[in-house]
């Protein structure tokens, strides 16, 4: 039997939902529910067992109705969060910018928020369509705004949505996250019939046209272009916004992954619209590789990620994170720009080793670009998850578009110099030692097993892997100054592994490291090999210790 309270909560909400669809589709799970489908009550038991979390990342969970849903109710009760928030801050009549991708509902969720922020009195600068994340970020600063926020769930499946807000340039960080959700609770017991509603303004061309003047900057007049590539937005909004970059910047037009084109909420060629995904560049390799081009590029379908593939060792295949982020860096410190250089703690240590080697300072931050872009002085950033941050003047965040306006502009001038983008990779490897990287991730269904696997790690982690000593610390205590974060990093001379809950997706993720230095690393083959051969060993000794 159904519990009369849970009932009770699901009616008043149904009666409540500004939005049909949700109201109409609450109405008949909870019927379901009454008539005894255990799975119905199941979902409905789960869609009102508390309420979706606002955190440094905003929001993010499957549309549909309830408290622990995306849907309308929820992201007006944040809308009016935010804007009591920034009232309260002293940002009373200041304006924020508000942009959407084109996923299921980000059109409505976005038009609700610029109508609350323009009834609490701010100004709100609403995009007149869809438009990459990036672009968001950039209008921000470009526009004068004192926060902005996107609806897009970025690279989740198409059944999802989320909303990002940032602060100032930069995407929030603790306290702000608490603080906004406690307005967000007060919010919620008032009721959304007490939110107000008022005008909005909107952007288009002023904004689109800024952002793709400035990155088609970043490739300098005299630079080579010649470059045959292949490029796909993975069913995003990123694809109009690259075509104009390309041409402004006087790039070769790229062979387009037709099935991937166009801006589709379904993604119907993918599992995951993320580039990171088996499966998910299929497409771009294979007309890569049809076309004759030396590198393919992709975009997540908000473009705040950027993916490389290029043909290694006789195939074609999609390079690490880490790996880009090293090439990108090298690039940047060959062209002399001078500052930070800073990537996340479960990222390559490869990054500081160039650094230094070029007398640039060096700084490692927790995971997120929340982080990275607060770095004082940044000159780059990365992140192993494909997220680079390569004009941080403009985008104190991840950018998709820019990255890919660096590699076409790095993979050109290596074409002119008689050189691949693998060959580049092992020069590196020779100078620095190889670096080694890779991922184990557990996609769970119930969150309960990550918590166990974290709580077994910490109770009895592993004294050694891939056959040497490895020191373990508790990221939950801080590590090297960094604000405390659950996590555990275990480091030995060669091996280091960071495991951590994901902060978007229900996974747990290792993010394993093996070091060759360089003396053992002239042979880059053999290297690789020796380096494969035992992170094969430390991912099977990580997935033991974790029991999952």
């Amino acid at each position: 039997m159904l519990d009369p309270a849970l009932v009770a909560r699901a009616q008043a909400w149904r009666d409540a939902d500004p939005d049909p669809a949700t109201a109409t589709a609450l109405g008949l799970l909870l019927g379901k529910a009454q008539d005894g489908d255990p799975d119905a009550a199941a979902e409905l038991a789960d869609a009102f067992d508390g309420r979706l979390t606002f955190g440094t990342a905003g929001l993010r969970a499957a549309l549909g109705p309830g408290p622990n849903r995306m849907n309308r109710v929820v992201v007006q009760q944040a809308a009016a969060g935010l804007a009591r928030w920034l009232i309260a801050q002293g940002h009373g009549g200041e304006r924020v910018v508000i942009g959407h991708d084109a996923r299921y509902n980000s059109d409505v969720f976005a038009l609700d928020t610029a109508e609350i922020l323009g009834g609490y009195g701010l100004v709100p600068l609403l995009t007149e369509t869809f438009v990459p994340t990036p672009v968001v970020a950039f209008g921000i600063r470009h526009l004068g705004c004192v926060a902005g926020v996107v609806v897009t769930a970025s690279h989740n499946p198409p059944q999802d949505n989320g909303y990002k807000v940032y602060v100032g340039p930069s995407q929030i960080v603790p306290p702000t996250d608490a603080q906004i959700a406690g307005e967000i609770a007060a919010v919620a017991e008032a009721g959304i019939d007490t939110i107000p509603r008022g005008e909005y303004q909107t952007v288009g061309a002023e904004l689109l046209d800024a952002y793709v003047a400035r990155a088609a900057s970043l490739i300098e007049p005299d630079a080579p272009r010649a470059l045959t590539w292949a490029y796909t937005p993975m069913h995003g909004v990123g694809g109009a916004v690259v075509e104009r970059i390309v041409a402004a910047a006087g790039l070769p037009e790229p062979a387009v992954v037709a099935e991937q084109a166009q801006p589709d909420p379904a993604f119907p060629t993918v599992t995951f619209p993320n580039p990171e995904e088996p499966g998910a560049m299929d497409l771009a390799l294979a007309l890569a590789e049809a076309s004759g081009a030396d590198v393919a590029i992709a975009n997540d379908p908000d473009a705040d990620r950027c993916a490389l593939a290029a043909p290694v060792g006789g195939r074609w295949r999609m390079l690490t994170g880490d790996e880009l982020g090293v090439l990108l860096a090298d690039d940047a410190l060959r062209h002399g720009r001078s500052g930070t250089y800073a990537c996340s703690v479960v990222s390559s240590t490869m990054l500081g080793e160039l650094a230094t080697a070029h007398g640039q300072p060096f700084a490692i931050t927790l995971t997120g670009f929340k982080w990275i872009g607060r770095v004082p002085g940044l000159a780059f950033g990365y992140e192993e998850a494909i997220g680079y941050c390569t004009d941080p003047d403009a985008v104190a965040d991840k950018d998709g578009i820019t990255a890919l306006v660096r590699i076409a502009g790095m993979a050109a001038a290596l074409k002119a110099a008689g050189t691949t983008v693998a060959e580049r990779l092992d020069d590196l490897a020779r100078t620095y030692g190889l670096h080694l990287t890779s991922q184990l991730a557990f996609r769970v269904a119930d969150l309960s097993l990550i918590t166990d696997a974290m709580a077994r790690l910490r109770a009895h982690p592993p004294a050694t892997l891939g056959g040497e000593p490895v020191a373990f610390s508790d990221l939950a205590d801080g590590w090297r100054g960094l604000p405390p974060t659950d996590g555990v990093l275990l480091a030995g001379e060669h091996v280091r592994v960071v495991t951590r809950p994901s902060g978007t997706e229900p996974k747990l993720k290792c993010y394993l490291q093996v070091r060759l230095p360089a003396a053992d690393s002239a042979d880059v083959g053999a290297a690789r090999r020796r380096a494969e051969e035992a992170m094969a060993g430390v991912r099977a000794e990580m997935a033991a210790a974790l029991g999952l």
